[in-house]
């Protein structure tokens, strides 16, 4: 289940692309992405089994320029982010980001093609928020329905900034377990606990989460 996890997360992050002259539908994104992820893992697996920096790079180059991270971690931290500097907000968002990626990184390494099945768009695609809706076939052949949020940039490209795993967000569970660090103690010892520990930070908070 971590794997499965782990590759989700990945996923996550990673469906989104470039703005162009006329922005692909979500779902063609989406699709792209996935393909994408198949054939560089079917090509790079096993150098990047063995470069944990090199694999944290390629996700950087396929994630970081074309993720709303900024909006995600607004999101994430909820009525935080209402209080909270620009600084201590673009700050979060980038340590929230490495943890995230850090941890999960390794997830990409069992990634392979057909993995996913994006399915087709139900209705008509609104012009400003959308979902897509997924399924990841495990290895025992069992289908898990996994939705991605997109929303729509004023630049015109589709950004994704939540995954909805069998109906839980991500946004969500972690926005629940960051007010809880953050009532405790403060936004920035959360943001240097989770620069210092980085995906350890992240685990934790996971952990604590399945406990209750």
């Amino acid at each position: 289940m971590r794997i499965l996890y782990s590759l989700l997360c990945v996923l996550a992050l990673a469906t989104a692309t470039p703005a162009l002259a006329e922005a692909p539908a979500p779902n063609q994104v989406v699709q792209t992405l996935v393909d994408e992820l198949g054939k560089t893992m079917e090509a790079r697996r096993a150098e990047l089994a063995k470069d944990r920096e090199g694999l944290i790079k390629v996700i950087d180059q396929i994630v970081l320029p074309h993720f709303d991270i900024d909006y995600a971690s607004i999101l994430v931290l909820g009525q935080n982010a209402r209080t909270a500097s620009p600084e201590q907000r673009a700050r979060f968002a980038k340590a929230m980001y490495n943890s995230i990626t850090h941890r999960y990184a390794e997830g990409l390494l069992k990634y392979t093609e057909g993995r996913v099945r994006v399915l087709p768009q139900q209705g008509e695609l609104n012009d400003k928020r959308t979902l897509v809706r997924t399924q990841v076939v495990l290895d025992d052949g069992k289908l898990v329905p996994v939705d991605y949020a997109f929303r729509k940039t004023s630049q015109g490209d589709w950004k994704a900034y939540d995954v909805i795993i069998e109906g839980i967000s991500y946004v969500t569970n972690y926005r629940n377990q960051v007010a809880e660090e953050i009532q405790k103690s403060s936004l920035d010892a959360l943001t240097t606990r989770l620069e210092s520990q980085g995906a350890k930070a992240l685990e934790s908070m996971d952990s604590e989460g399945i406990k209750k």
